[in-house]
């Protein structure tokens, strides 16, 4: 089988009401298209032969079709464009659907163009197959912000074989949600907000008095959305065996600057903070309320029943750009050798 990687851009991600009230910019299709063009670039150099790219609504796939045919195209080696043919409904549920068919049709990477729930959603379908994270939503603690092209070499390599995986792979953690009254079990990649609204209404999470706790797999002080509520007053690496909790109050002592959103900040009262153990369910310190999951408000919870936060160590793998690219600067990978001249070295005599 060639090597294939997939390419899943969410249309609709970095579109959100976030957005706009905090005056962020928008991610718009021709942008999302110009990011896959850099990659199937990328991926042309380090022996990818195949790329799957699902359909949209938004012009992307039709885009990128139209610069195949392209001088530049050609010149840069793009590997064979496969269009998978599936339906659209513009929900998650196209998100889910496409996750499966890449993973059927061979591909050994993933590339998602997304947010923290993109990249949930693809997650969930495609078990331990790598995936290249690439930030194009709202909330993007969990795909890190890079330049595509870089990105793509990266996830060429992994995809190429050209790497030990042991070494260019990460294992994320994860948080697990239960609630076993209603058999009720879903997980977050980055946070999960406990907030005192008791009806999910709105998804987004957008006010700060609205929320009682936040549970984090990681927490770093620069990234923007609720997981900052943790990196800014008790941070936690990705690497860290363990995550990180803080508990808000109004009127708390300890009044907190944090970016909720691109552009939106607000003061948060910190009443207390620790770390989060893996495998031991943590209780709500609410009896009613909602929550949400990566951002978004998901679970409506009353008095009778006990949801629990579980922190697991075993959730997706991805690919860890930064250490790929570093070995291919140690194993010289990105090294194409010019046969040697016959007239020998021209400063020789």
């Amino acid at each position: 089988m060639p090597i294939t990687v997939g390419i899943l851009p969410n249309p609709a991600s970095g579109r959100d009401l976030r957005r706009l009230t905090g005056n962020a910019a928008l991610t718009s299709s021709t942008d999302k298209a110009g990011v896959v063009m850099r990659l199937l670039a990328a991926f042309g150099a380090t022996g990818v032969e195949r790329v799957l790219l699902p359909p949209d609504m938004t012009g992307i796939a039709a885009a990128v079709l139209k610069a195949s045919g392209s001088r530049q195209a050609r010149e840069q080696h793009w590997p064979e464009l496969v269009f998978l043919d599936l339906p659209l409904t513009q929900t998650v549920d196209d998100t889910r659907r496409a996750a499966r068919a890449l993973l059927a049709q061979g591909a050994r990477v993933i590339a998602v163009l997304g947010g923290d729930g993109t990249h949930k959603a693809v997650a969930a379908e495609v078990g331990d197959l790598p995936l290249l994270t690439l930030s194009t939503g709202t909330n993007n603690a969990f795909p890190e912000l890079r330049e595509a092209t870089s990105a793509g070499l990266a996830g060429g390599l992994v995809a190429a074989g050209r790497v030990d995986p042991a070494l260019a792979l990460r294992r994320n953690k994860r948080l697990r949600v239960e609630v076993p009254e209603r058999g009720i079990r879903d997980w977050a990649l980055v946070d999960v907000a406990v907030c005192r609204q008791t009806y999910i209404g709105a998804r987004a999470v957008t006010q700060v008095e609205d929320l009682a706790e936040v549970f984090t797999t990681f927490a770093e002080p620069w990234v923007i959305g609720l997981s900052a509520l943790c990196g800014l007053w008790h941070p936690v690496a990705r690497s860290a065996p363990h995550g990180g909790w803080v508990r808000l109050e109004p009127e708390a002592p300890a009044q907190l600057t944090v970016p909720l959103a691109p552009g939106v900040l607000a003061q948060a009262g910190i009443a207390a903070s620790g770390l989060l153990l893996p495998a031991e369910p943590r209780a709500l310190s609410l009896a009613t309320g909602t929550l949400a999951l990566d951002g978004e408000r998901e679970i409506e919870f009353g008095p009778e029943e006990r949801p629990q936060v579980t922190l697991d160590l075993d959730g997706p793998l991805s690919i860890d750009v930064e250490r790929v690219l570093e070995l291919a600067a140690q194993q010289r990978l990105l090294v194409r050798r010019l046969p040697a001249s016959p007239l020998g070295n021209p400063g020789e005599q």
